[in-house]
């Protein structure tokens, strides 16, 4: 007795030519319009490392990296807008010898103000001498 997958088989077996000829069409199609082999064989080594970087690290949060970049974007326009107002010409300004002179002034007016810069003549240390704890208690109820 035959299977229903022999029977199927038996029926069908004329089909099974042409079947295998329009595969192997369909598949030469697809060969020669696939943009993956095209793009394969002319791009360098090293664009699929890249590619896959940004699909993998990049692309996927594309609005961080696109805020961070802002972020830095402003961080560096205020440095440069800060730095051009803080920077000053001396030159041009004050020489040399008037900047000096008025250091002295400026010391001298200091000194009057404060006095002279004499140290303080401190007292002679005590010397230490460790004395019996009980001592000490008895001390405290005297005084």
């Amino acid at each position: 007795m035959k299977t229903p997958r022999e029977i199927l088989n038996q029926r069908h077996q004329a089909a099974v030519p042409k079947l295998d000829a329009i595969r192997r069409e369909c598949v030469g199609q697809a060969s020669r319009l696939s943009p993956l082999k095209k793009e394969k064989e002319s791009e360098p080594f090293t664009m699929p490392f890249i590619r896959l970087v940004w699909r993998e690290l990049i692309f996927p949060s594309r609005f961080i990296w696109g805020g961070l970049a802002a972020v830095w974007i402003l961080i560096l326009a205020a440095n440069i807008s800060m730095s051009s107002r803080s920077q000053f010409k001396m030159a041009g300004s004050s020489s040399g010898p008037a900047i000096i002179q008025a250091v002295r002034q400026q010391e001298q007016l200091l000194t009057e103000l404060i006095g002279p810069n004499v140290p303080a003549v401190a007292e002679p240390r005590k010397p230490y001498t460790p004395r019996p704890s009980s001592r000490r208690a008895l001390e405290i109820l005297i005084t």
